[in-house]
């Protein structure tokens, strides 16, 4: 379970901060593809994807950090 999640969180974290760098780049970078079905595909997230692409990658980050306090 431990591993499981630093794994998810690491995923997560990454999916973030490309989809950051993506937004700020005007869709240029465009290695993470994924980052875009990730917020694009939210109505109510229309106009806020920089936001919500840094509330995915701090929410990573929660979950790498959850992940140690779980015993093995």
């Amino acid at each position: 379970m431990k591993r499981f999640l630093e794994v998810t969180g690491f995923l997560v974290t990454v999916f973030g901060v490309c989809g950051v760098i993506r937004e700020l780049t005007d869709g240029w970078f465009k290695l993470m593809g994924v980052t875009r079905f990730l917020t694009e595909g939210v109505p109510f997230l229309q106009g806020h994807e920089l936001f919500a692409n840094i509330v995915i990658a701090a929410f990573g980050l929660v979950i790498m950090v959850a992940s140690d306090r779980v015993r093995s």
